[in-house]
């Protein structure tokens, strides 16, 4: 799993018929600062993650592991919303 920031959202009217009622979010890999620490991927979103948002999402055969996704073309999902990240005692992130 690696950790992103949803920055926005991408609109396709005409694509492939798999991915016809998916939500396509473009993602920027962040660490647990909230830096950026990776490049930006457009990913299907399966949790109703919005711009701005923390997530965790997953890329490659894993992200045809979903429910939405399963047997999908698609190279990354968006898994989960992170409410919360902390590491030892120290709050990274609180959603807020």
């Amino acid at each position: 799993m690696l950790l992103g920031q949803v920055i926005g959202t991408v609109v396709a009217t005409k694509k492939d018929q798999e991915l016809e009622g998916l939500k396509l979010l473009i993602v920027k890999g962040v660490d647990v600062e909230g830096k950026v620490s990776g490049g930006v991927i457009v990913a299907v979103d399966a949790v109703g993650a919005g711009v701005g948002e923390t997530v965790l999402y997953c890329a490659g055969s894993s992200a045809r592991q979903t429910e939405l996704t399963k047997n999908k073309p698609v190279d990354h999902v968006i898994m989960a919303i992170v409410d919360q990240l902390v590491i030892g005692s120290d709050v990274k992130y609180m959603k807020s």
